[in-house]
């Protein structure tokens, strides 16, 4: 009996200590949510946005005059007018990562008919390659986009921590609700994305949302068999295969004032409330960082998130194996996730034809002739691969968005 109660004493010691410790994470993570670095982003009651030149703005809708600076990006209240038909679209650089992200941009670009909005994080080097590259577009492109550049940050307290999380930066896309605070809607997409559609057409998915609804991801996988998440994952996920987020549609208004559920106390914890709690009660389990940390999230609080079909982050994982994403064979892949570096290796060459193909494309050419065709024959020296025989897949949407850019062309003649 002695034992026994011996027992129960430590294990009740054990509880209170492990209580002690998860409110004393939340308490430090709400001590410095108000000033955890968000003064290099030139907030108020930061540092000025010409200290460093943390912040640049390219002006391009029309109307917009040429004002640069901190002022006047708060004065249009990115996302928040009534009629703003922009889609607001963000992207986060870290590395070698400059061209590739330049390209992904491009597509947007080129395919898109309603005007853009680009919020590119960057690492402090890339900032100006990144300005001068989107001021070199011609006009006919420019006209069509702004951009705001902004610096890596996270809270200051555990910087390096969430910067290794992972690959280099790629937890910044944790923060942007905190950052952006002034954005209503954002897409957040990997560097390693190529839309072969307008980007207005996966922003009008948030339209689709209902009144729960705060985020849309794909999953992981559709074929369970082959799935990552449910054969090894140590820590809660979405649904029975995960969810990936290299693309991730986002009001964040909702999600700023969103009381999550979570597995570390009883009581719903805001978005800055929650994140460094939960890497340190999972830090150990988790092997996709960030990605693991929102698998996490919506595990818990699965009514908050739309699932949007597998062709709209189309990966190699759905065609290395043979074909694994229905709708992309019905409908053709929307935007593709070159994920793995195929972009830039032989692994998949229809992969990394793709994306040379909207690399070397030169602005203001006839796409159908200098764009598509080029990419179909390149596409038909691939066919000795899984991903190679699916190729028609990655041109049918893109195709479609071709002709119907050209005829607009054609009509504003």
């Amino acid at each position: 009996m002695r034992c026994y109660l011996q027992a129960f004493l430590l294990c009740m010691v054990f509880i209170f200590f492990s209580l002690v410790y998860v409110f004393n994470q939340l308490a430090s993570t709400l001590e410095d949510r108000d000033g955890w670095g968000l003064k290099e982003q030139g907030i108020p009651g930061g540092r000025s946005h010409d200290d460093g030149h943390l912040l640049r703005k390219r002006p391009g809708l029309a109307g917009r005059d040429h004002e640069e600076g901190l002022d006047r990006e708060r004065s249009s209240s990115p996302g928040k007018h009534h009629g703003d038909e922009r889609s607001h679209v963000a992207v986060v650089a870290c590395g070698t990562r400059l061209e590739e992200t330049l390209t992904m941009l491009k597509s947007a670009v080129l395919l898109s008919k309603k005007p853009l909005h680009f919020y590119v994080f960057a690492e402090d080097d890339l900032h100006e390659p990144f300005k001068n590259a989107l001021d070199s577009w011609p006009r006919t492109a420019q006209t069509k986009f702004n951009f705001t550049i902004y610096p890596i940050t996270f809270p200051e307290e555990n910087a390096k921590e969430w910067k290794k999380l992972f690959k280099p930066c790629a937890s910044q896309r944790l923060f942007l609700p905190l950052i952006l605070k002034e954005v209503d809607s954002l897409l957040y997409v990997d560097t390693d994305i190529i839309f072969l559609q307008p980007v207005e057409d996966i922003w009008a998915l948030l339209s689709q949302f209902d009144s729960s609804h705060l985020a849309a991801m794909a999953p992981e996988h559709e074929e369970p068999r082959i799935g990552w998440y449910n054969r090894f994952a140590r820590h809660p996920y979405y649904g029975k295969t995960g969810i990936n987020s290299g693309v991730m549609l986002m009001n964040m208004t909702r999600l700023r004032e969103k009381y999550f559920k979570n597995d570390m106390t009883t009581v719903p914890l805001k978005w800055e409330e929650i994140l460094m709690p939960l890497l340190q009660k999972y830090k150990l389990n988790i092997t996709w960082g960030d990605q693991d940390l929102l698998n996490i999230i919506f595990h818990h609080n699965p009514e908050s998130l739309y699932v949007f079909p597998c062709q709209w982050n189309y990966r190699p994982d759905h065609c290395i194996y043979g074909s694994n994403c229905q709708q992309a064979d019905q409908e053709g892949v929307f935007i593709l996730h070159g994920n793995r570096g195929v972009y830039h290796n032989d692994k998949q060459p229809a992969f990394r034809a793709v994306y040379e193909a909207i690399q070397k494309y030169p602005f203001g050419e006839n796409m159908e002739t200098s764009l598509l065709q080029p990419l179909e024959a390149s596409l038909l020296t691939t066919t000795n691969s899984y991903c190679g025989r699916a190729s028609h897949l990655f041109t049918k949407k893109l195709k479609q968005s071709i002709l119907s850019v050209q005829q607009e062309v054609t009509q504003r003649r």
